[in-house]
């Protein structure tokens, strides 16, 4: 018989089980907020329950399910890779950044994914299964004993460790600053807690929504984990009814689309979905939410060297975006985040090089599209975006 796993328990489920139990109802709150404030992960720990409770949960319940298979670092220190193995054997990545003045966690809401984007590690897996809330939770929740860890462990990066955080390993793209990064002499011990959450890890999120939904409402909640709805963002490869039914959710999770190509010709071929959902759908869509939400979106698009980093794709795309390609209407709230390729090992794809990038972002920008340079951290230990491929 399977054990139940407590991060799948709302409060109210999990008061219902403390009635289960003959306890009182409190006991719930008890344990909830040593789950999500506290962050305890082992019920021997929860100070303030009788001991036979204690007993009983360690005895009946699964509290964490997830188990960590290896962690990796890079920049100095500052961005770290979990991998983790589910119950049933399959695994998953996490990795948390941490910057001078925020601590940003990019947690997986499935194993492997169905979406088959050719630049895209994890696609290459294919869906192995979707994750529950417990599982996207407890993602969410390491990075905060991590980061709580970290914070014990001493002084911050030396002048020297804070220059090697901005190295990167291709030697075509020695081009990124300290300012770029973010890194600066307030580079120091003070985040104390995760500030950001962007489920941008494994996975599509919206092919999974319910359960991915649960996990934000618990991590929203201020009972308990209390990360506020706008410091949380989620990414779609653009499924439709995901994002119209994001327009009517109650919170205002910020919204992240993979655009990665002007034409529905390229974008097909990039990014499969399209051929379900094209351009003209998803930015009718896209149209729709800024309207009902009034919520900038902001559509991330990967540069490959000499597939779609041309000037004319540029402006295509900046076209598109003005209103004046397949979806007609007033320019889209938006912004456009121009991400460098990482490498994928078996990918015969290369990465734009940084005047292809500088004059791609230029040309949005004359056409009044407001435009950044996403620097990626954790390449050198494949946790960059598309890098993520559960391996050992």
């Amino acid at each position: 018989m399977l054990q139940p796993v407590l991060y799948n328990l709302n409060l109210a489920e999990l008061e219902q089980l403390m009635r289960d139990w003959g306890q009182p109802p409190f006991r719930a709150k008890q344990i909830y907020r040593q789950l999500y404030v506290n962050l305890v992960c082992d019920p021997a720990a929860m100070s303030d329950l009788p001991g036979a409770l204690r007993d009983h949960l360690i005895q009946t319940v699964q509290l964490d399910p997830l188990q960590l298979v290896q962690m990796q670092q890079a920049d100095a220190g500052l961005t770290r890779k979990a991998l983790f193995r589910l119950s049933d054997g399959a695994l998953i990545e996490t990795v948390l950044m941490i910057y001078a003045d925020r601590a940003t966690v990019c947690v997986s809401t499935q194993a492997g994914c169905a979406m088959g984007c050719v630049f895209c590690a994890t696609g290459r897996l294919g869906l192995l299964r979707n994750l529950s809330s417990g599982e996207i939770i407890a993602q969410a929740l390491w990075a905060s004993r991590e980061l709580r860890a970290w914070q014990a462990r001493g002084p911050a990066p030396t002048p020297s460790q804070r220059m090697a955080v901005t190295s990167h390993t291709h030697e075509e793209d020695q081009w990124w600053s300290n300012e770029q990064v973010g890194f600066s002499e307030r580079v120091t011990q003070q985040v104390s807690r995760v500030t950001n959450l962007v489920f941008m890890g494994m996975g599509e999120p919206f092919a999974n929504y319910e359960r991915w939904w649960e996990a934000v409402e618990r991590l929203h909640d201020p009972q308990g984990f209390n990360l506020g709805a706008r410091n949380m963002t989620v990414s779609t490869v653009g499924l439709v009814p995901g994002i119209l039914r994001l327009a009517e959710a109650a919170l205002p999770i910020n919204l992240a689309i993979s655009l990665h190509a002007p034409d529905d010709q390229l974008r097909s071929a990039m990014v499969p979905v399209n051929r379900r959902y094209p351009l003209a759908d998803l930015l009718d869509a896209t149209r729709a939410y800024t309207e009902r939400t009034g919520r900038r979106v902001s559509f991330e698009y990967v540069l490959l060297q000499g597939h779609n980093d041309h000037p004319y794709q540029a402006m295509a795309l900046a076209k598109l975006l003005r209103g004046q390609g397949v979806s007609k209407g007033p320019p889209l709230l938006c912004h456009v985040n121009l991400i460098p390729w990482n490498p994928v090992p078996g990918t015969p794809l290369g990465r734009s090089e940084r005047m292809r990038v500088n004059e791609f972002q230029q040309i949005l920008r004359d056409y009044g599209v407001a435009c950044t340079i996403r620097v990626e951290r954790g390449a050198a230990i494949a946790a960059a975006c598309g890098q993520l491929a559960a391996h050992v």
